[in-house]
């Protein structure tokens, strides 16, 4: 962490490409403004509390890394801090109960499909709730679908080509199962055989960010134990997830655990890297020509440096136009919890991602991320423009499927 800190020369590259910059425009809500603070409270000069509320508006994003010349790691500082602020924080009685609720629910996916289902229910008290329980429920869709179990073995089609081990996910398998389905389909046309192990868990990714640093390390303890190691990959179909498993070594940092961190974290790759690597196999036109949008999603593109391959993806499909989003390296406003625990901000960067996306005249929007997926739909649904929103191997799967 040091080191990182003293390799920020406060040059102000950053500045331009941090989004809380541009909503808010202060030098303390930029990426160097809150360098300056972790290391003064570090060495013990600034108060904690009066450093606090500037990283907590920090979105994790890492748009900050790509532009930064002397190649600071930044989630290399944001993560240990945030786990550092943790233990020694004191938190108001509404935050205990949001942090409460993120902790025991959103990585378990039966208890995440019961409090949503209960939070449907109380959708329609929510203006009644403070800021952040709102939230929670404005980000819920309409209807939940059936939960829908996934086989502990997916056997690839025809000769298969690899064999790898997906991470199901928390939060998807409850809002859109049919991702994984897709997937799975997708892989198996690819000739991949794909293991879904039943004892697996969340990656721990929103622990980790969010400054509960035990809670991540018991969550990928057990996915070590989990998955099996005579695989060609480890894959995930969430950009979040990805970035969270990539960053084992970092959680593990000087304890036992962390050379098998390192080979797990070595063995991730997201599903559209996987499928560019293998090579695709050939897909029929969709039914009908598509203008289609693609998102970044921060965790994909900042985080793993993953920008082509979902791009050869989705142009390997006859019938599909490609349409980049002006700004698109800004952040929906996702970023894990993000939108549930700084609302306000959240909602300006989703409503600006929205209003940017039907400026490019697309008729889709295609995404590598859940949170991401949620995020952008909720508010072209506010803006009145409910395009429909896939995930990158949904729109694969369609065009496998119509043949």
């Amino acid at each position: 962490m040091a080191h990182q800190v003293k390799a920020c020369v406060h040059c102000g590259f950053c500045l331009p490409a941090c989004p809380t910059y541009k909503v808010l425009g202060q030098e303390m809500d930029s990426p160097r403004g809150r360098i300056f603070l972790m290391k003064e409270v570090l060495e013990g000069k600034l108060n904690l509390e009066d450093a606090i509320p500037y990283v907590d508006k920090c979105l994790g994003c890492q748009a900050c890394v790509p532009v930064c010349p002397s190649g600071v790691e930044y989630g290399e500082l944001l993560t240990p801090f945030r786990a550092y602020a943790e233990e020694h924080r004191q938190r108001g009685p509404l935050s205990q109960i949001t942090r409460l609720l993120l902790r025991t629910i959103l990585p378990f996916p039966k208890r995440f499909y019961a409090a949503a289902t209960l939070g449907r229910l109380a959708h329609p008290l929510r203006h009644l709730l403070p800021q952040q329980l709102r939230a929670m429920l404005e980000l819920l869709p309409p209807a939940l679908p059936k939960a829908s179990p996934f086989p502990e073995v997916f056997p690839a089609k025809a000769k298969r080509r690899a064999r790898v081990v997906l991470l199901a996910g928390c939060v998807q398998q409850v809002l859109a199962p049919q991702i994984n389905w897709a997937t799975l389909r997708v892989l198996a046309e690819n000739g991949v055989e794909v293991v879904i192990p039943k004892n697996q868990n969340c990656c721990g990714a929103l622990a980790m960010h969010s400054g509960q640093a035990e809670q991540a390390r018991a969550l990928a303890r057990q996915n070590f134990q989990s998955f099996p190691k005579d695989v060609d990959a480890v894959l995930t179909n969430a950009a979040g997830c990805g970035s969270g498993m990539k960053e084992y070594p970092l959680l593990f940092k000087g304890l036992p655990e962390e050379e098998e961190a390192a080979a797990f974290a070595r063995g991730v790759k997201d599903v559209t890297v996987f499928l560019d690597e293998l090579g695709l196999k050939s897909s029929p036109s969709l039914k009908k020509p598509l203008k289609l949008a693609y998102h970044d999603a921060c965790h994909l593109a900042h985080a793993q440096g993953v920008r082509e391959a979902p791009r050869k993806v989705l142009g390997s499909i006859p019938n599909v136009t490609l349409l980049e989003i002006p700004e698109g390296e800004f952040c929906c406003g996702s970023a894990g919890t993000y939108n549930l625990e700084q609302p306000e901000i959240a909602r300006s960067l989703g409503e600006q991602k929205a209003r940017n996306i039907l400026q490019t005249g697309a008729e889709a929007v295609a995404a590598g991320n859940i949170g991401c997926i949620t995020q952008i739909q909720t508010h072209l649904k506010a803006l009145g423009q409910p395009l429909p929103i896939y995930h990158t191997l949904e729109l694969l799967d369609r065009a496998y499927q119509a043949s």
